[in-house]
């Protein structure tokens, strides 16, 4: 667990007072085209496809794939690209 820097306090660490919390205003309503950006970055780009295979692979290449952790398939997609001259 990081340790806590307890040099300074700063204003932003204060609990809100009473009257702050009644005047506090929901996200959506303070500024909406916020909430539609946020929203519209999620998910898989716009335009993309994938379709959805199956493929036997041998064990060990797909144990040193896994090995690297998440986004394994996502990093043999781009490796196949490089291989087929894709990708640069």
């Amino acid at each position: 667990m990081p340790k806590q820097n307890k040099t300074a306090a700063c204003a932003d660490d204060a609990p809100l007072t009473d009257k702050e919390l009644r005047s506090a205003r929901r996200l959506h309503d303070a500024d909406p085209s916020l909430v539609k950006a946020i929203k519209r970055s999620r998910g898989r780009p716009a335009g993309r496809s994938k379709e959805t295979i199956h493929i036997s692979l041998d064990a060990d290449i797909v144990a040193t794939l896994r090995k690297n952790g998440k986004g394994w398939q996502t990093r043999l997609n781009e490796m196949l690209r490089v291989a087929m001259g894709l990708l640069a």
